[in-house]
């Protein structure tokens, strides 16, 4: 998309902002901002228009799930999946391989000293491997 509008009205007409309903109508918005980012210096009404456009993005991206709430169990396997980790890496943690292994495969629940130890290790809260929702406890083995 080639942009050549200066005026706000001609902006406005050229692309009349509306709310973002789907990916389609994000990639056309973004393909806009993107050829008007594309210059070197925005006039005031090129600058309201961006505005505009970036207010119409964040509340469609604010609607969309865009970061599933991953805990537990499923976050140990993504931290391990992305640091190429062993099973035998979380032994100091788990005390064996068999209890690793089986927390993996959802035979056994993390129990608090298990996460714990784990946020130690990555580095990390302990929350992140808790649930946004507190009534979704059924991951975790109370002694």
């Amino acid at each position: 998309m080639l942009y050549h509008h200066t005026s706000y009205t001609e902006l406005l007409t050229y692309f009349p902002p509306c709310p973002i309903k789907n990916e389609e109508d994000l990639e056309k918005t973004q393909a806009v901002v993107d050829s008007i980012l594309d210059k070197r210096e925005l006039t005031e009404s090129e600058e309201d228009y961006l505005n505009l456009l970036g207010i119409l993005i964040y509340e469609y991206e604010s609607k969309q799930d865009l970061v599933p709430d991953i805990y537990g169990v499923e976050l140990l396997k993504v931290l391990i999946a992305e640091l190429n980790l062993k099973e035998k890496d979380l032994v100091p943690i788990f005390k064996t391989e068999s209890i690793v292994s089986d927390v993996l495969k959802g035979k056994r629940k993390l129990t608090v000293e298990h996460i714990q130890k784990l946020a130690e290790f990555f580095n990390l809260s302990p929350a992140v491997f808790f649930p946004e929702n507190p009534l979704d406890r059924d991951f975790l083995e109370v002694a």
